[in-house]
């Protein structure tokens, strides 16, 4: 929800914010303002007080998983179908943590494909399709993504070799490259596409507006980059100049 995310950037640059004063910002009653602000106390973004709220996020954090699932809902569905028809029936794919890829999962529900997902999302949501073969990874779940992360994680996709990775980003530039905010996360990506011959990257054009604390890959190690049409002019110039297959889904 737009709205939602408003009031997220703002709490980057402040500590606390007014529901009289974000009424006025977004021209809705202070009644939808009090929801807005105990729908994110419920995600664990902010702490209620007396007339508004009180930031829980760190600066430069991502906002929670609940929260960034419904952002760009639209553009992230047809940024998944556009990935799944990438991908040729008998491929072994990993499929990175995020709610892009969740998106990608849900595409490739029947598809006879070997998957090895990356978040507990997708495992539950290939647990039951008809002709995915699911492979697990060993490694410990985070908490609130739900990605799974750690070593044992990064040795299990090491001694495997996939046909291609699917990876989501918390930042993407010509510039920067792929960026993430968990050390942990950059990890697990960064052994994804070690392990895997073509490399796919799947990012609404919101990620082209961000830069997360952490580098994964430069823009040379990606492939395929699967955006919307909202990816900026210049990015999608500097990708395909430095050899990177731009894929814009309608």
């Amino acid at each position: 929800m737009d709205r939602l995310r408003a009031i997220m950037d703002a709490l980057m640059t402040a500590d606390s914010v007014s529901v009289a004063e974000l009424a006025a910002r977004h021209g809705v009653s202070e009644m939808t303002i009090r929801r807005d602000l105990d729908e994110l106390a419920q995600q664990g973004v902010v702490r209620r007080v007396r007339g508004g709220a009180q930031s829980l996020l760190l600066r430069g954090e991502e906002p929670p998983f609940g929260v960034r699932e419904h952002e760009a809902a639209e553009a992230k569905r047809r940024i998944a179908a556009e990935v799944a028809a990438l991908l040729a029936d008998g491929e072994a794919v990993v499929l990175d943590g995020g709610t892009t890829t969740l998106a990608v999962a849900r595409e490739i529900h029947d598809r006879r494909l070997t998957v090895l997902p990356l978040s507990v999302q997708a495992i539950q949501s290939l647990s039951d399709a008809p002709r995915v073969r699911l492979v697990l990874p060993g490694g410990e779940v985070r908490h609130g993504e739900l990605n799974i992360a750690g070593p044992l994680t990064v040795n299990t996709i090491a001694s495997l070799r996939f046909d291609t990775a699917v990876i989501g980003c918390c930042g993407i530039s010509a510039e920067h490259g792929i960026t993430a905010h968990d050390l942990e996360d950059v990890a697990v990506k960064q052994a994804a596409i070690a392990s895997s011959r073509r490399v796919v990257v799947a990012a609404d054009a919101a990620k082209f507006r961000q830069t997360a604390f952490a580098a994964v890959c430069p823009p040379g190690k990606i492939d395929v980059l699967v955006t919307d049409e909202g990816i900026p002019r210049d990015q999608h110039e500097a990708f395909s100049a430095a050899g990177v297959i731009v894929r814009v889904a309608a």
